[in-house]
């Protein structure tokens, strides 16, 4: 079978329509299920804490889902790739809500981490999944259109996030942080089994099991370093210094595997990448703050100034709004002018700032005095988070690019989870020193995990008491803050030394999860070019102006609606005149001049009411997909297709299915200049 026929039975396998608009709304659930939990459970810690205790775990709730979703996305893409990915999406579904049921069951901290780790899990098969789906049963023409919506799906988990969870907390229960999963994710998972389609490549893949555990391995032995030292060991006790060894240990074990495995999770050369290697230590930098900010800011607006879950969930607002627009501002001026280093080089001093003037906060702060310093932070955010993908795929080679776009999100998310560990551990100190120092005043047997849980408490001790208590936390969350800013000094140094080229075309296009703080997708090179083509062509010129253009570039002189019908009819290689209509939209009249005038070109026949393509009409169909293909082939002249045969492929393939696509049928509706009537 020909590349055009196949193009033309993938066409046909497509789902249409109500359908098509159902599964994408399964599609987007799916994905809100993942996104909204990074969020959501932020506002809520602090009740959680209260009812479970183990306050010196707090950051694990959060440290658990990171690092569970972010080690699992490599197998899940991967298996995906290998088995079909309609199965393994439901698996991942079920196995996110069997861990949503299991954290609302949860009876004390470590339940909860362990099922928030196995719902991680299934978190990470979500994220994964939903792209490649979307990949499979959107054609590449309209598929820019749609990653706009699943782009939004990270803003709108943004904002509504910390707000879901604490409306939960004040009017329900901590728990329906996690029910409300199920209901949800039922009903993705019944729109999934009854209407989507099993498409997609086969592809095998030697999937690096041994290097995706020693990921986990030393990841985990850093964040329980940073978790346990100074706090439940000292800095210099047997067990940190253990953990310490170990983690190195196994991160060079790692390395040697990488270097070994057919295909690794990180390819060793990347490491070695200056523009990757200075893009992932950034990255890893802003998810420290992100996370860590997510995490301790909703304790100290409930606890410090005794605001409601709902309310703490509201005066994160102006955070995720500052994120959006920079996010969607820097994408929109770096796709005009192609320029993208100075966001980073703003962006990073700006979080820096804003981190040092939220450790200056305290019970004394305005309102309008919080909302401007949380705006400045999430500004700061959304001007580096995006830009660094764009960086690091416009300088690495077309066979690192999926591992090199990934790699990016997978270190933000790494350092996320060592970002909320490390101000877990740095607040646990400085809160248990504060409260010491405060003993002599305090009730016997103060517990502070109780408090932040229900701060009212504090209601009970006289006024001088309670403000020192007050004072206690906000003095121990600002410390958090204080410690960032050298993290983000650290991120604002390394931006300068970011190196800057020309962008290729295919890096002007955005990719707004990834400007949302998104878990990390595997993508391989192709899929990464594929989103990337895809976007590019929906701003290609109208499909008027293209198809004269094409006609003029191969010299033949037909009007755009023939030229349309003359690709169909190609890919089709026979085809019922009702039935072109029918795929143009149009009555068999409308469309009738346009097919005469290729039968009068004897590009087609007429055959008992079938249209026939014929030997020079063929031809002629052939050059225009080239020439198609020529063009789409300029905006990827520096991945060197020539030397790439599977993206030589995806040119031609792309070529194909783009002409005389079924949305472009419309042209038909006017009749050509000089053609019968």
């Amino acid at each position: 079978m020909t590349t055009v026929e196949g193009a033309a039975l993938d066409g046909r396998a497509m789902p249409k329509g109500r359908d098509l608009y159902v599964i994408l709304g399964a599609l987007m659930l799916a994905m809100l299920l993942a996104a909204l939990d990074q969020t959501i459970v932020s506002t809520a810690l602090p009740t959680i804490v209260s009812d479970l205790g183990g306050l010196n775990h707090l950051s694990w709730v959060v440290t658990a889902y990171l690092l569970a979703s972010t080690a699992s996305t490599p197998l899940w893409g991967k298996l995906g790739d290998q088995y079909g990915r309609k199965r393994l999406f439901q698996a991942s579904i079920v196995i996110f809500l069997i861990g949503s049921a299991l954290c609302g069951l949860s009876q004390d901290m470590f339940q909860l981490i362990v099922f928030r780790a196995l719902q991680g899990l299934g978190g990470g098969g979500l994220m994964v999944l939903v792209v490649a789906i979307v990949g499979d049963v959107v054609p590449p023409r309209e598929r820019g259109r749609y990653q706009g919506l699943f782009g939004a799906v990270f803003g709108v988990s943004s904002v509504c996030g910390p707000l879901l969870g604490g409306w939960f907390v004040d009017n329900l229960s901590w728990r329906w942080v996690f029910y409300i999963n199920l209901p949800i994710g039922v009903l993705a998972l019944i729109v999934v089994a009854a209407v989507l389609p099993v498409t997609g490549e086969r592809e095998r893949h030697r999937i690096d099991y041994l290097g995706t555990l020693l990921i986990v391995g030393w990841a985990v032995g850093l964040v329980l370093m940073t978790t346990w030292g100074g706090t439940r060991y000292a800095w210099s006790s047997a067990p940190i210094i253990g953990l310490a060894a170990g983690s190195v240990f196994l991160i060079g074990v790692w390395l040697l595997v990488e270097r070994r495995a057919a295909e690794p999770i990180m390819p060793p050369a990347l490491l070695v990448n200056r523009v990757f290697a200075l893009g992932a230590a950034i990255s890893f930098a802003v998810g420290f703050a992100m996370f860590g900010a997510l995490t301790f800011l909703p304790i100290f607006l409930q606890i410090v100034h005794g605001v409601s879950p709902t309310l703490s969930g509201v005066y994160l607002l102006p955070m995720m709004l500052g994120m959006l627009a920079s996010s969607i501002g820097s994408g929109q001026l770096i796709t005009h002018y192609g320029r993208y280093k100075i966001y980073p080089v703003v962006g990073t001093p700006i979080i820096a700032v804003a981190l040092w003037l939220c450790s200056g906060l305290d019970e004394g702060s305005s309102t309008l005095s919080m909302s401007l310093r949380f705006a400045l932070l999430g500004f700061g955010l959304g001007l580096v988070m995006q830009v660094l993908v764009i960086a690091v795929q416009n300088a690495v080679s077309y066979e690192d690019l999926g591992s090199a776009t990934s790699g990016v999100t997978f270190f933000r998310q790494i350092g996320g989870s060592f970002g909320v560990a490390v101000f877990g551990s740095i607040f646990s100190n400085q809160l248990a020193r504060h409260i010491e120092d405060l003993a002599p005043v305090l009730p016997r047997g103060f517990d502070p995990s109780a408090v932040q849980g229900n701060p009212h408490l504090l209601d009970r001790f006289p006024a001088a008491v309670k403000n020192m208590v007050l004072h206690a936390y906000a003095q121990s969350i600002d410390s958090v803050f204080l410690w960032a800013v050298p993290v983000a000094g650290v991120a604002c140094v390394l931006t300068w030394f970011l190196r800057e080229v020309p962008l290729r075309a295919t890096s002007r296009t955005r990719d707004y999860g990834e400007g949302f703080g998104a878990a990390p997708t595997v993508r391989s090179s192709r899929h990464e070019i594929e989103r990337a083509l895809s976007g590019l062509m929906r701003r290609d010129p109208k499909a008027a102006e293209l198809y004269k253009r094409l006609a003029v570039l191969c010299g033949v002189d037909l009007p755009a609606g023939s030229v349309w019908a003359l690709c169909r009819i190609a890919k089709d290689r026979t085809v019922a005149g009702q039935d072109l209509a029918a795929r143009a939209g149009v009555t068999v009249k409308e469309g009738r001049p346009y097919v005469d005038r290729l039968v009068t070109s004897g590009y087609v026949q007429r055959r008992d009411g079938v249209l026939v393509i014929t030997s020079s009409g063929r031809g002629v169909a052939e050059r225009l997909f080239d020439a198609r293909r020529e063009g789409l082939a300029r905006h990827v002249e520096g991945w060197e297709p020539e030397d790439h045969p599977e993206l030589a492929d995806l040119l031609t393939r792309l070529a194909e299915t783009s002409l005389g696509d079924d949305e472009d049928g419309g042209l038909l509706r006017a009749a050509p200049e000089g053609a019968p009537s």
